[in-house]
């Protein structure tokens, strides 16, 4: 029994109860109001808006300028992420309170494993109008909370009718609830996407569904079987908490430039994944489980992890792995942020299970990396770097570009 719980437009509403609890009288979320970006800058953008504005037209990810021609009236706030990261950390703490197995999806949605706690909470849909009622009660925010069997579905469910609600989508209703919506609704399906799809006569969740896999791969290769897949409600990711005590290693970058290339983004990756495996090996630590993350330029996020055979701090087999779930997850959207993230870390163990089919000698892998490793340690992180970066505005083990500071987080 999977819940996943997500903060009904976060930071406008994280806002709103801040400034209310500090003197404030007008309510943004009762006004045409958004949160946005440094105009001056390229996060020049809305974050945020209230539902009043959004009957103006605004959205999400628009330019700033866009949106007041639109709403001048629109009152504009800017984003204060710092306070953002502290509600959030609220909200898990709170959900922590009837569960461990809590994952942080993003910083306003999270996913609970309830599995085998009916005999403690009694039926789970009271239940979770319990829960986001505390929530509204305690935090001064609404949640919508959505239920299933699995992630996907329990997502997909959140994302019904909101503010302020509790759905569910469980595998018997995905015909009567999924399939009927458009193919744009389910996860994973961007405007690239989309127009594929439309272009084959691909209008719903359900025709997709009832698709054949192989035409979908023919036209959009790995990432059209796996919207195929979630089509039909299928999908093994497991709630992955993370202790306090292993927060994992992570590394992210907002582009210089919106990449709509293939390649690009890889190279991008390669360079985050030289990162992220130089700061496992360095505290000699080892991850299981890796994670991707993709914001398009219409700042929508998606992620996608796998559980790998063995852990590992070897930066090309981090690499392999992160292309393969990037080649899952993109749609072909102008890419503005991605992102690397090694989880169930532990530390360095010598050996691992071979398998009789991989003749991949790790050993000298890792001997690779740790004499890499120490020429960049005593000569300087460009002592020594992939040929493949000589020629890209791309710098090697850094951020994914050459003008930015990390986003890291350990």
């Amino acid at each position: 029994m999977i819940f996943h719980i997500d903060v009904n437009s976060a930071f406008l509403s994280w806002e709103a109860v801040y400034r209310l609890q500090n003197g404030a009288e007008l309510d943004l979320r009762e006004i045409p109001s958004a949160v946005g970006g440094d105009q001056s800058k390229r996060r020049g953008v809305i974050l945020a808006k209230s539902i009043p504005a959004k009957q103006f037209g605004v959205r999400t990810g628009e330019p700033i300028v866009d949106a007041l021609r639109k709403c001048p009236s629109l009152t504009i706030v800017p984003a204060n992420h710092g306070m953002y990261e502290a509600y959030s950390s609220t909200s898990l703490n709170l959900l922590r309170e009837y569960t461990p197995d809590v994952e942080k999806y993003s910083i306003d949605e999270a996913f609970m494993d309830m599995t085998g706690m009916e005999s403690l909470i009694g039926d789970p849909i009271a239940f979770a109008h319990k829960l986001k009622n505390r929530i509204s009660r305690e935090l001064g925010f609404t949640v919508n909370i959505g239920i299933s069997s699995n992630k996907l579905l329990a997502k997909m469910a959140s994302d019904f009718k909101k503010p302020d609600r509790v759905h569910t989508l469980f595998p018997e209703e995905i015909k009567d609830k999924m399939w009927p919506l458009p193919v744009s609704d389910l996860i994973f399906v961007g405007k690239s996407t989309e127009n594929t799809l439309k272009k084959l006569g691909i209008y719903t969740i359900g025709e997709l569904a009832r698709t054949d896999p192989a035409i979908l791969r023919c036209h959009l290769k790995k990432h059209g079987e796996a919207i195929w897949r979630f089509a039909n409600g299928e999908d093994s990711q497991v709630v992955e908490p993370i202790p306090e005590d292993n927060k994992g290693y992570g590394n992210s970058t907002t582009i210089a430039f919106d990449v709509t290339d293939e390649g690009t983004a890889k190279m991008v990756l390669l360079s985050l994944c030289e990162t992220v495996g130089a700061r496992l090996r360095r505290d000699g630590m080892k991850g299981e489980i890796i994670s991707v993350s993709i914001k398009n330029f219409e700042l929508n996020t998606v992620s996608h992890q796998t559980v790998l055979h063995a852990p590992t701090n070897i930066t090309s087999e981090l690499h392999a792995q992160a292309c393969r779930l990037f080649d899952e997850l993109w749609d072909g959207s102008p890419i503005r942020l991605l992102g690397v993230r090694m989880s169930r870390v532990s530390r360095e163990k010598s050996g691992r299970q071979l398998s009789l089919f991989d003749k991949t000698d790790y050993e000298k892998l890792e001997k690779v990396d740790q004499a890499v490793d120490k020429i960049r340690k005593k000569y300087g992180q460009n002592a020594i770097m992939r040929a493949s970066f000589l020629k890209q505005p791309i710098e090697n083990g850094t951020d994914g570009h050459p003008n930015k500071k990390s986003n890291r987080k350990v």
